[in-house]
């Protein structure tokens, strides 16, 4: 999954938004089980840029919640 920028995600709907974090989520899972096997070598740095994003999109479904 690629980088999702602030632009992009305000441009979701609420919907969409939940399965984009479900998604994500998952993958970030995936991601955590293989670093504890020790088998995460070259997507040791998708962790971070996952984590940001899910918090991007979960900001933004607050705003929308506020709204």
């Amino acid at each position: 999954m690629t980088r999702l920028s602030m632009k992009t995600i305000r441009e979701l709907n609420e919907k969409d938004l939940k399965s984009k974090i479900q998604e994500s989520r998952g993958e970030l899972a995936k991601l955590r089980v293989d670093g504890s096997k020790g088998t995460l070598r070259k997507e040791s740095g998708k962790l971070k840029p996952l984590r940001h994003d899910i918090a991007r999109m979960l900001t933004r479904l607050n705003e929308m919640k506020k709204k």
